[in-house]
Order: C-alpha cells, then sequence, then structure tokens
C-alpha cells in the first residue's frame, strides 16, 4: 500500500492530540527540535569521509531514516500550527531556485546564487 502525504500528515497529529502533546509543540520549541534532530542525523556523519558517507553500513542507514522521520514530524507541527501546505512551499521553493540558479549558469557549479549574479555582472562590465 502506497502512502499518501495526507494520510500520513493525519497520522502525525492524530498520534500528538491523542497524548494531548500540542500544548508542548509551540512553534519556538518545535524549531528548536527541528535543529536538535537534524543535529543528531549530522552525528551520524560526523567524521566520515565522503566515500564513507556515501557507503553506510544498513544500520547506520536505519539510524539515518528514523532521524529523517524525526525532522519530518517536527515539520509537519510546524506547518500544521501556521497552516502552511509543505509540498506546496517545496514546490514553490523549487520554483524560485530555478530562476536563482538558471541551468546554464549554475550547472557543474558550487556557487551560492549571489556569486553567480556577481560573475555576470562583471561579465557584462567588460
Amino acid at each position: 500500500m502506497k502512502l499518501n502525504f495526507d494520510s500520513v500528515t493525519k497520522d502525525i497529529i492524530k498520534f500528538r492530540d491523542d497524548r494531548d502533546w500540542l500544548q508542548y509543540h509551540d512553534p519556538k520549541n518545535l524549531v528548536a527540535a527541528i535543529s536538535i534532530e537534524a543535529a543528531e542525523l549530522q552525528e551520524i556523519f560526523l567524521w566520515l569521509t565522503a566515500q564513507e558517507a556515501r557507503a553506510l553500513p544498513n544500520e547506520k542507514v536505519k539510524k539515518v531514516k528514523e532521524e529523517l522521520a524525526d525532522i519530518f514530524i517536527c515539520m509537519t507541527y510546524l506547518c500544521h500550527h501556521f497552516g502552511i501546505d509543505l509540498l506546496e512551499a517545496v514546490k514553490s521553493k523549487i520554483q524560485q531556485n530555478i530562476r536563482k540558479y538558471p541551468v546554464e549558469k549554475a550547472k557543474g557549479s558550487n556557487k551560492k546564487y549571489t556569486e553567480l549574479q556577481h560573475l555576470d555582472k562583471q561579465n557584462n562590465e567588460l
């Protein structure tokens, strides 16, 4: 059975509401929780080489999966609080990034969009 976003969101909110945890899930604490969970995800990769990070053993991949789920759950609570449609927000952000990082300027580059714009201005001045 393929899960869908709305169904999972309902399950997440029901889990919280069944335990009366909304009282603890104010935006400030949710943002802190996201940061903490992201740090726990980062810890899995601490001191690994890029090659080691790409070839994690299964037990570490399981841990990555759990931390990503924790982050997603906290994000879902925060989105629910503010009435944010996360999928729509992601779609909108992708469109912004397409404008900031046009393929002809950004392909194969790790430069931030402001650096790409700066290089473009320099080239126009020449």
